[in-house]
């Protein structure tokens, strides 16, 4: 058996090698970008961690945890999906609990 067939659902060493190397690519620009203040604005910085952040994420989940829309027939994608979307519900509400909870009880 070849190093580049994938076996068993696991990744091929070529992915996994790949997804490596992205990893590690992706944690150091952001890295870079604020030891060295290579972007004036702090608002530019903070946009290029977080977009470094969520392809580091796509990374992650396509090399390592390897769901795509061929895996168990779509399944792990939907189930991967709908997971993300309820955790973006749950943080985004939690955030707009407490910034009106601040606003709306705290003495002025």
């Amino acid at each position: 058996m070849t190093a580049s067939v994938a076996t068993h659902g696991h990744g091929s060493k070529r992915s996994l090698v790949i997804g490596s190397a992205l990893s590690i690519l992706l944690t150091a620009i952001p890295f870079w970008l604020v030891m060295t203040g290579a972007l004036s604005s702090p608002g530019a910085t903070i946009a290029a961690i977080f977009v470094s952040a969520m392809v580091q994420i796509v990374v992650h989940v396509a090399c390592f945890l390897h769901v795509d829309a061929k895996s168990e027939g779509g399944w792990t994608l939907l189930s991967f999906l709908f997971t993300a979307i309820i955790v973006v519900i749950t943080i985004v509400g939690s955030v707009w609990v407490m910034y009106h909870m601040d606003a709306n009880m705290m003495p002025t």
